[in-house]
């Protein structure tokens, strides 16, 4: 079970408080529930007790037979939904990290998005989209050409901005640039005058230790759900508003 949420913490709900907050220009909205646009990421924010209609309006954000993933999950979804995922976690946040730049790294953009995706596919850092890249900085490092690793930001809570995508090719793996690129992405956000944080699956002791020696330490254990919309839930009506504002692409 993970601890109760303190809803003074903006990290106790990242995806809540940076939709209500930072990624606001990103926020879908039906009653009480939010999320980012489904090519953005994957992320959905419920409230802390969510009821029946809670989970009707996170159904209908979504549509029949979409998936939904949650972080800090406290409750299971209704009994028609069906979990795809689950699994725990740990939110680690910035104890000294010798942040500083990556010489050699380059900053990536939309017309990198084909060659970031593919560096995804071979190394399953974790929910990353065609539209992910917007979320923040994304610093790459090429070999010959070819991206073989980059780290990047997802949320972004108030006064705090989460490492993510932290991936390498098995061809260099070794040679530190996860590391350095990790660093660098936490130099950009301190620059700006937030505070790095990152989430690591409990299971993956290798990368929780790697960012424990990079002066990450923990401050709560949590859980990470995805769940598929049932096939028989209400779609929107067409043209049925529901509170959306997205950024202009």
């Amino acid at each position: 079970m993970t601890p109760p949420v303190d809803p003074g913490h903006p990290l106790d709900d990242p995806v809540g408080t940076a939709l209500r907050g930072p990624h606001a220009h990103f926020a879908e909205r039906r009653g009480r529930v939010l999320r980012y646009p489904a090519a953005v990421a994957p992320w959905v924010a419920l409230p802390p007790d969510p009821g029946p209609a809670d989970w009707a309006d996170a159904a209908a954000l979504s549509g029949p037979g979409g998936e939904i993933t949650i972080t800090a999950f406290r409750e299971p979804p209704p009994a028609d939904w069906e979990i795809t995922f689950h699994g725990e976690g740990v939110q680690l946040v910035d104890a000294g990290v010798d942040a500083a730049p990556l010489p050699e790294a380059v900053r990536l953009g939309p017309a990198d998005v084909p060659e970031m995706l593919d560096l995804v596919a071979r190394t399953r850092p974790g929910p990353f989209e065609p539209r992910t890249v917007e979320l923040g900085t994304y610093l790459g490092v090429r070999r010959d050409g070819v991206l073989v690793a980059m780290a990047g930001e997802r949320m972004r809570p108030p006064g705090w901005s989460e490492i993510s995508a932290v991936c390498t090719d098995a061809s260099v793996r070794g040679q530190g640039l996860g590391s350095g690129l990790v660093r660098a992405v936490a130099h950009e956000i301190r620059q700006r005058g937030d505070t790095p944080f990152l989430h690591a699956a409990t299971a993956n002791t290798g990368a929780v230790r790697l960012y424990e020696s990079l002066g990450f330490t923990l401050r709560r254990r949590t859980a990470f759900l995805a769940a598929l919309v049932p096939d028989g839930a209400a779609a929107p009506a067409p043209g049925q508003p529901v509170g959306t504002t997205t950024a202009a692409r």
